[in-house]
């Protein structure tokens, strides 16, 4: 008898029932009945959706190999974050199972099914080649994919990651990219291409949103200072949670030592935050220097009074740094330089004018120390300097900008004169050159006043660049006037053909790359070549269906022509480089040529 991974109440078609997740099954029994009505094997088990956090029902559906509609189950545990709970477990573990179904293979190859009806336009878009279907368990009639060149049929995993987080990356950057999503969709779904080569030459993605994933998220700067709310009957109310707690006792020591002493002996916990929102002490810690006012008409407390400090007030505060201030930035260290140079004492910036704000102040130097601490680590004060030696001379090191240095100046090049005689001649004659250049200077303001600059030339370039941005602004507003239909096949035709030829020239030219994925070998380089190939040469027969969509639709032809000719002169280069590059290299045959000639 399997046994039972994860069990928990839920609904199927609005029948109440459990559902059981066993080590070989997802199964489904509705309640007073022994045998389930829903048998789903682990093989069989392709995709997985949920709902939001917070939504009205806790669902989760999963789709199947083939059937993208699946099933949908609704968890009706009370309350509802037991529920939520509960399909988070279910999540964890269906997605380990996908995972590994996506990795052993069986998932990589559904054939692509005949299309019903009539064929039009949008049914040409799809390959009509099938590969050979994976074997799958005989209780499910399944249709198979086209099977990766790329691999042994396995989905490259990334180094240090398994199944499951390359899955989930993997979610993450589709749901991020509604793009990438939608040609996702249309070639791995449809079956075009593997998820290997989809995923082959967009690692950097996959990393990008791992090392996101990873970042360790600093502290929050702002200063611990819970705000309490009036609700209606004019209470005022404070909402406590777990995270508030850990930062009251990490910006207040105080409080921790108080509650460690009082709870759970003297006080239990709902009474202890009840009495220090309401004690001295809170308002003692509180982020405003009205704080210190609202003192005077808050009760005693016998349990918190006892930990209350003495206000920060003197002109010396309570607590000295024990690191040595850097001389550039300190503002006290030019107090021994008034003496000297006769300078009075700047008593404006003296601290203390305002005596009530001192502790403020004071608690805002050590809140934002704290923070400082916490990014630099626990390494010692001089690991932290950024000092090359304790000496004058290397201590200007910290206000010298390297960009302002010339590390590339010479003297320059010493020259060697033969005759200076004949140099000093010459220096004369230069003098006199420029006497004369002077005398024939003077009067220069009148014939400046003449001088007339002819305005057709500047006149032609603004006209020209006038045209040239107004034609920009037009082409931009203007919509495309494309059916909608018509035009969205349009750029599907054309993503597709773009990936396609991506996927061939990656395998033609593989890029350099560092990251840590597997290097594919010359034959699956050139067998994948082929493959896309292959998949380029039916783009003149989409092009051609795409054609006589149009015409049916009232739009000409030849407007299609035009708008496709690029793509079109890129999948001929490809075809062509791929020909030669095969009669080269003895090939034989060339890959399947283009079809019907554009119209």
């Amino acid at each position: 008898m399997p046994s039972i991974v994860c069990t928990a109440k839920a609904s199927y078609k609005k029948l109440p029932g459990t559902l059981e997740l066993t080590d070989s099954h997802l199964q489904w029994i509705q309640d007073g009945k022994k045998n389930p009505s829903v048998r789903v094997p682990h093989q069989d088990a392709s995709s997985l959706f949920c709902s939001k956090e917070g939504a009205a029902q806790v669902r989760l559906k999963l789709g199947l190999v083939n059937d993208d509609a699946g099933h949908n189950f609704t968890f009706t545990t009370t309350p509802q974050e037991v529920a939520y709970s509960e399909r988070e477990t279910f999540k964890t573990e269906l997605t380990n199972i996908i995972s590994r179904n996506r990795s052993s293979g069986v998932l990589a190859a559904p054939t692509a099914q005949t299309p019903k009806g009539p064929v039009t336009a949008a049914s040409t878009l799809t390959p009509s080649k099938a590969a050979t279907p994976a074997v799958l368990p005989a209780s499910r009639a399944s249709t198979s994919r086209a099977t990766s060149v790329v691999s042994d049929g396995r989905t490259p995993i990334l180094s240090g990651q398994d199944a499951a987080t390359v899955f989930r990356l993997r979610k993450r950057v589709l749901f991020a990219n509604p793009e990438l999503l939608a040609l996702h969709k249309e070639l791995v779904m449809g079956g075009q291409i593997t998820e290997a080569e989809f995923w082959d030459g967009r690692e950097h993605l996959l990393l990008a949103e791992a090392a996101t994933e990873n970042q360790k998220r600093g502290r929050p700067g702002q200063l611990v200072d819970p705000r309490p709310q009036t609700v209606d009957g004019g209470e005022v109310k404070i909402v406590i949670t777990p995270q508030l707690v850990h930062d009251i006792f990490d910006e207040f020591p105080v409080v921790a030592k108080a509650y460690n002493d009082n709870v759970p002996n003297k006080l239990s916990e709902a009474e202890f935050w009840k009495r220090y929102f309401q004690s001295k002490l809170f308002n003692a810690h509180r982020a405003s220097i009205r704080s210190s006012a609202t003192q005077h008409v808050v009760k005693e407390d016998p349990i918190f009074d006892k930990y209350l400090e003495k206000d920060d007030d003197e002109l010396e505060p309570r607590r000295l740094r024990d690191e040595v201030s850097n001389l550039f930035i300190n503002l006290g260290a030019t107090l021994e330089d008034h003496v000297e140079t006769g300078n009075e004492r700047d008593v404006t910036m003296q601290a203390g004018r305002q005596r009530g704000a001192l502790p403020l102040i004071r608690k805002f130097n050590e809140h934002s120390e704290r923070l400082l601490n916490s990014a630099l680590g626990d390494a010692p004060p001089s690991k932290r300097r950024l000092v090359n030696g304790g000496d004058v001379e290397n201590s200007f090191s910290e206000i010298e900008y390297d960009d302002l240095q010339d590390h590339e100046s010479s003297p320059g090049i010493l020259l060697e004169m033969q005759d200076r005689r004949r140099s000093s001649r010459e220096v004369i004659d230069v003098q006199n050159a420029f006497k004369d250049l002077l005398s024939r200077m003077n009067g220069w303001e009148g014939r400046f006043s003449q001088l007339k600059i002819e305005r057709k030339s500047s006149e032609a370039a603004l006209s020209s660049m006038t045209q040239n941005v107004a034609a920009r602004l037009d082409t931009k507003a203007t919509k495309s006037d494309f059916p909608p239909g018509l035009f969205r096949q349009l750029t599907t035709c054309q993503t597709a053909a773009n990936e396609f030829l991506r996927q061939f020239w990656t395998s033609i030219y593989p890029p350099p790359s560092d990251l840590p994925t597997p290097i594919p070998t010359a034959a699956q380089r050139s067998a994948k070549a082929a493959k896309m190939a292959g998949y380029l040469g039916k783009t003149h027969e989409k092009v051609d269906a795409l054609v006589r969509a149009a015409v049916l639709e009232g739009v000409e032809g030849n407007r299609v022509v035009i708008a496709m000719k690029p793509l079109m002169d890129a999948v001929e280069h490809a075809l062509a480089f791929h020909r030669a590059r095969s009669t080269a290299l003895g090939g034989g045959a060339s890959p399947e040529k283009p079809g019907s000639k554009l119209v």
